[in-house]
Parts: C-alpha cells; sequence; structure tokens
C-alpha cells in the first residue's frame, strides 16, 4: 500500500501452461483442469514464497498435497514487502519460485515484465467471488488463484454508537460529536496523504481514478478531474477547516485514540480489529457514508497465487493450486490466519458467521478493485500529498486539484 508484454506474450503463456512440461515435441496439451490431479507425475517438486502470515496455512495444503501426490513443496517465508521487488528480479534471470503468494495491484506490473502465467481455473471459477477475479484479470487471461479480498468499512464502538452508523458522512459526524467522544469520526491522514482510504468519500463525489469498461476493466482514462473532482477536493477542504481531518492524525495516532475509547467511528480495514478487541473495545462493521451524495464504494484489494512464467513445473503448479489451495477448508485457514474475506464463495459464506467478517464482506460487495494497470503508478505520488495540502490548507483546493490531474495525465503521457 503496474502492460508492455501483451497479447503476443499473453497468447503465447497461455499456450506454455497447457504444454507438458517434460515433453520435448511441440505438440500442445490441454491446460490442466482441476479434475487432473490424479494425472500430474509424481515425483515433482516445486517452490513456493509466502510471508509469515500465510505460512502456517499453506503448509497444511502443501503437506497434503505431498502426501497425496508424492510431489515435493519447499515453501520459502518472504518478507511481503520483497516479494514483487524480488520476484521481478529473479524470475527473468530462470531463478525463483514456481509460485508466489501476491497482491492483484501487482498485475499490471508483473504482465508487462512478462513474469507470471495464467491460470486455467476451468469450473472452478464459479465458485469465486466476481471481483476476486476480474481483479487477477487481463486481456481476458485470469493471473492468480484467488484467496482473499480486502476492503476498509467503517469500524464503530458499540458502547458509544449502539446505533447503525448513519448513511450520510454529516449525519455520521454530529452522532459522533453528540457522543461527547474526543474525536467524533477517525481517519489516517498524514503529510504525505492517503488516496487509498480517502477513495471512497471521493466515489461519492462521482469521481474515481479511472472509466472503467462495461465490463469492469480500467481504462487508461482519468476520471478523477472536472466538476466531481473539484467539488470532492472543496469538500476535503472543508473538512479540514472544520479539523474532521488533519495531516496529523496518522495511522498509529487514530488507532490508538478509538482503542482508547476516543471516537465511536474509525474508517478502517481488518487489520485493525484484533487491536480494538485486545483493548475491550465491542466493534460492529457498517457501510461508509456518503459524502457527495452518491454511494461511497471503498478499493478492494485481492490477494492470490501466481505462477511463475520461467517456471519448469507449471503443470504442478496448477495442480497445488486449484486442487489444494482453491478448497474451502484451505481458504478459511488463510482466512483465519489474516482475517480477509476468502476469494472463495463457500468459504465467505462459512466465515460470514461472525457478524464482523459478514460486515466487511456486505461493505466489499459494494468496492472496486484497486486499479492494477501501469496508470496507477503514476497517480499516487501526486494523489496522497495533493489531498494532505488541501486538508491543511496550504493548496488552494480547486488550484490543487487541477494542477494535480495535470501532474498525472504528464505522467501517464
Amino acid at each position: 500500500m503496474r502492460r508492455s508484454i501483451l497479447l503476443a506474450g499473453v497468447l503465447a503463456s497461455s499456450l506454455a501452461l497447457g504444454a507438458c512440461s517434460s515433453s520435448s515435441d511441440d505438440t500442445a496439451k490441454e491446460t490442466p483442469k482441476p479434475s487432473d490431479s490424479a494425472s500430474a507425475a509424481a515425483g515433482g517438486s516445486l517452490t513456493m514464497w509466502v510471508d509469515e502470515t500465510r505460512l502456517p496455512a499453506v503448509t497444511a495444503a502443501a503437506k497434503e498435497y505431498e502426501s497425496a501426490t508424492g510431489n515435493k513443496i519447499e515453501l520459502v517465508q518472504k518478507n511481503f514487502d520483497d516479494i514483487r521487488a524480488d520476484f521481478l528480479a529473479q524470475v527473468p534471470t530462470g531463478e525463483g519460485p514456481d509460485i508466489t503468494v501476491g497482491a492483484h495491484d501487482w498485475l499490471g506490473e508483473l504482465t508487462s515484465n512478462g513474469v507470471v502465467e495464467p491460470i486455467e481455473l476451468g469450473d472452478l471459477a464459479s465458485g469465486f467471488e466476481p471481483v476476486a477475479l476480474q481483479a487477477f484479470t487481463f486481456d481476458g487471461s485470469v493471473y492468480a488463484l484467488p484467496y482473499a479480498i480486502e476492503n476498509i468499512a467503517i469500524i464503530r464502538n458499540t458502547a458509544l454508537a449502539p446505533e447503525a452508523t448513519p448513511a450520510t458522512f454529516d449525519e455520521m459526524i454530529a452522532a459522533g460529536q453528540a457522543t461527547g467522544a474526543t474525536y467524533p469520526f477517525l481517519i489516517q491522514v498524514d503529510e504525505k496523504g492517503d488516496g487509498y482510504t480517502m477513495y471512497p468519500f471521493q466515489t461519492s463525489f462521482g469521481a474515481p481514478v479511472f472509466k472503467q469498461n462495461d465490463d469492469g476493466s480500467y481504462t487508461s482514462e482519468l476520471a478523477l478531474g472536472g466538476e466531481a473532482g473539484n467539488n470532492f477536493a472543496t469538500w476535503l477542504a472543508t473538512q479540514g477547516t472544520a479539523g474532521i481531518f488533519k495531516t496529523t492524525m496518522t495511522y498509529d495516532i487514530a488507532t490508538a485514540a478509538f482503542a482508547a475509547g476516543e471516537s465511536p467511528y474509525i474508517l478502517g480495514g481488518p487489520w485493525m480489529v484484533d487491536m480494538f478487541k485486545e483493548a475491550g473495545i465491542d466493534v460492529a462493521i457498517d457501510p461508509i457514508p456518503s459524502a457527495g451524495g452518491e454511494e461511497a464504494r471503498p478499493f478492494t484489494g485481492v490477494q492470490g497465487f501466481y505462477i511463475s512464467a520461467q517456471s519448469k513445473n507449471k503443470i504442478l503448479a496448477a495442480d497445488f493450486l486449484t486442487n489444494y489451495m482453491s478448497t474451502q477448508e484451505a481458504q478459511v485457514a488463510l482466512f483465519k490466519a489474516g482475517n480477509r474475506t476468502p476469494a472463495l464463495i463457500a468459504a465467505a459464506d462459512e466465515v460470514s458467521a461472525d457478524p464482523i467478517a459478514a460486515g466487511f464482506r456486505a461493505v466489499g460487495k459494494n468496492a472496486v478493485p484497486m486499479p492494477s494497470i501501469p496508470e496507477m503508478g503514476s497517480v499516487w505520488s501526486f494523489w496522497g500529498v495533493t489531498e494532505a495540502g488541501i486538508i491543511s490548507g496550504t493548496l488552494d483546493p480547486v488550484t490543487g486539484w487541477e494542477k494535480m490531474v495535470s501532474d498525472i495525465q504528464a505522467a501517464i503521457g
């Protein structure tokens, strides 16, 4: 918290997954489907990169796979923040893993560098949340097995605010002020801003970052400018002047204040919940109120498992992912490890017995995938700092926002 190999490369890699990796002839074999598990030759081996959080759940599935197939999986624990750079550096040299854990917003950069392989899910696809597959789709091909969906929502202190969060931002602030708490509402913002966390309010003004095609895929055409964007920027300035938003309200300060019972509402994700529970705060999860009159739609982040384009064991890698990491048991185990909504619908249904998990899932139904197109890389460096400048009053809202749009457009070229 990005397209250059393109169609020829995607088609070539799609065919590669369907070719038997041990064959020396040029006859293409059918891409392995989930039912082909028994046909995967025993005695093979896979290397998989996984982060500390997911390691126990993946280990359990790997042991089951090894026992059933006779193949071996070496699990290499990596710092999640290091995986993308290391994968991009090592795969082109023929090194790196057969499979790696990763986020969907890496997809543009991974495909443009030709380091990931499409995966054929076959009939399994209908069992996943559509947004999870959409997030990992590029030029019609799915590039990872999704396992988790995450998004932000309103986390409510039920002792201070026993009723559901109001539907509009102004009503929420009024309700927060009526509690007498130190802060009517908390949202993390520092001097670098936070476009990700602010995004649902921006979308409620009708100013998404990029335009989308009918199928939900992103175009490279910016949509955050114009009257809608200027209205959002003006609203940001108003919240800054009123002291509702402060660029000194860092993540650590905001979460500590909520954990201390100093606010009825905080905008955040499932990664915060354990901290609040440990502090004795009883929480509920609510939809994000609208500030601009339209629906407030946060970003969805999807996590999954990628297959290396240079793997010599693509058939085995696809077999392990489609038959062992796509099961309800495995995806529930991954949920328990990271508290993110499972991408597999059956697993998400199971964990939704927990009202907190159900709450984040409900808000996620209206979320939009964070753009994974390469152009998104040109947005981050201008977006947050502009919002911070507007909130702090160092930038005129309309002038500052319009310059940001112009700068992003120039960077995209």
